[in-house]
């Protein structure tokens, strides 16, 4: 299992240099992330895609919860009052369900890819103040190692804390 590492660099040239450094030490380009304000250059650097940068995989998984279960409480409410055959009950309800859950998976991730990562927002004012936001995704026995070496080589990064656990998708 992986944890996300959060540092807030103060430049582009300190981003380079740590992430050269990351590189070095066998952490991958594709678990190492950086976010910084529209506009900065990012030359150099792995930028954060849109699993990264919305809400797009919060808002999957909650419309997959709330579709399912408006799905099967249609297909209750079908059951009920409208079918009359018995032999379609339980096909009726799986199939409201399972449709629900696709509907409201797909409509809720389309909101949540125009709306920023919550889980960043606490990063936004570093971000504006011209700060570059790295993120690095570490399996839990390379965290220490990690924090040891960005800590030693890098006295410039803030580190701002582990998450909890990163989401499958990005």
């Amino acid at each position: 299992m992986r944890r996300r590492m959060y540092y807030v660099m103060p430049d582009l040239a300190s981003a380079r240099r740590t992430m050269d450094d990351l590189l070095l030490a066998r952490i991958e380009e594709r678990h190492i992330h950086c976010l910084a304000k529209p506009g900065t250059s990012m030359e150099g650097l792995h930028e954060c895609n849109v699993l990264q940068k919305t809400d797009l995989v919060h808002g999957a998984q909650l419309g997959l919860v709330l579709g399912a279960l408006l799905g099967c409480a249609g297909g209750w409410l079908l059951v009920n009052f409208v079918l009359t055959e018995s032999h379609w009950q339980i096909a009726t309800v799986i199939g409201t369900t399972i449709l629900g859950a696709l509907l409201g998976m797909w409509v809720s991730s389309m909101v949540g890819s125009a709306i920023p990562n919550s889980r960043l927002q606490q990063f936004e004012a570093a971000i504006e103040q011209g700060g570059i936001l790295l993120m690095i995704d570490v399996p839990e026995h390379k965290i220490e190692k990690v924090k040891a070496l960005v800590g030693e080589r890098h006295p410039e990064a803030q580190d701002r804390g582990l998450d909890p656990h990163i989401p499958v998708f990005p």
